[in-house]
């Protein structure tokens, strides 16, 4: 690996790592093994992460559960950024200029924990999470010389209690939830030519705020069939970087699921009904498509596979994932996944949990 790879890879790590972290990003190891879905297709435990409804959706024998931790790392540089990076500065390629521009590259990490109380009167989860997203992207001029590397980076902590309520409605199950949450929210920002840039430009013009919001989510089943749909950080907010060049971009987002829940197997899908703008300056709109199945051996072990691609990029390549949980004597359970779109563009997750 070249000088300036390993000049701009720390950068980024430091990104993630250094932003106190959290957001839309689910941090669950079982359903990003499957995908990413979660609406429909999560559970009790991870309801607030997907669709707070979910939080009154569980067996009889359950009475308390534990998800400690959860822990999830993804690194996606599609376009290749860090190599076109070393070609310029190398000299040899003169095409290499023109290959880096556009080009983007980001990098998300986050924790999460939750603790569980299902009833019949008002289910409860109380949750923690933090993650962090960072992006840097190449704006190309004339030459090298003048040439930038831009980058920005959100953080978020962010703690709630998702309350839900089963109920029958002329004669249709339904289960509706509310997700009050407090978020402490830290952006940055930084530019610097592709030569000279430096660790310290990471914090520059850094600024947090700490809000309130909430998410809403309402599911309907019969049998095994269900149909949801989830909105969340109902509340908009712009934060903006103190140099007032950037800002990071939290808008509502509804995202409708549905699938097959049965009892040693699953299928479900999640679709976005809206495109997502997060940071100002480069092209991140998101809208995603997921897919997702499970298939339970003997409540031991769950095999798990899916896909989700991003519908509002044209270059998106698409992203396949699968994983495995284990679970000795039905008690604690430890979820595994992987996520890979190409060779410069894959993720991990890993969690544990417990119900009784």
């Amino acid at each position: 690996m070249k000088t300036s790879t390993l000049r701009l890879l720390p950068i980024s790590l430091l990104i993630a790592s250094a932003t106190t972290s959290a957001g839309n990003f689910a941090i669950d190891a079982r359903g990003d093994a499957m995908g990413g879905v979660g609406v429909v297709s999560g559970d009790f435990l991870t309801a607030p992460f997907y669709n707070p409804a979910l939080t009154a959706i569980y067996r009889r024998n359950d009475t308390v559960g534990m998800l400690l931790p959860s822990v999830g790392f993804n690194y996606n540089d599609q376009h290749d950024m860090l190599n076109d990076i070393d070609r310029v500065i190398d000299g040899s390629d003169p095409d290499a200029l023109d290959d880096l521009d556009g080009d983007s590259a980001s990098v998300t990490i986050g924790a999460s924990v939750a603790f569980a109380i299902p009833n019949r009167y008002v289910s409860m989860n109380a949750y923690g999470k933090i993650y962090s997203e960072s992006f840097a992207q190449a704006n190309v001029g004339t030459s090298a010389s003048n040439s930038t590397i831009d980058g920005a980076a959100i953080g978020v902590a962010e703690g709630g209690l998702s309350l839900a309520k089963y109920m029958t409605i002329l004669g249709h199950h339904w289960s509706f939830g509310v997700t009050p949450k407090l978020q402490r929210i830290y952006i940055s920002s930084y530019s610097s030519r592709l030569e000279d840039f430096s660790l310290s430009d990471v914090r520059d013009n850094g600024s947090a705020e700490n809000k309130l919001n909430y998410d809403l989510g309402a599911l309907w089943f019969y049998g095994p069939f269900r149909v949801g749909i989830n909105g969340k950080n109902m509340i908009s907010r712009d934060i903006i970087t103190s140099d007032d060049n950037y800002s990071y971009r939290i808008r509502p987002q509804y995202t409708l699921g549905t699938g097959i829940i049965a009892d040693f197997w699953q299928v479900s899908v999640d679709y976005d009904l809206n495109e997502a703008k997060k940071f100002t300056f480069v092209d991140d709109n998101t809208q995603m498509l997921r897919l997702g199945a499970e298939v339970d051996l003997m409540r031991q072990f769950k095999f798990r596979g899916g896909y989700y691609k991003n519908l509002a990029s044209s270059e998106d390549e698409g992203t396949l994932t699968a994983g495995l949980g284990i679970s000795p004597l039905n008690i604690t359970q430890m979820d595994i996944g992987v996520s890979y779109t190409n060779e410069n563009a894959m993720g991990v997750y890993l969690n544990f949990l417990s119900s009784y």
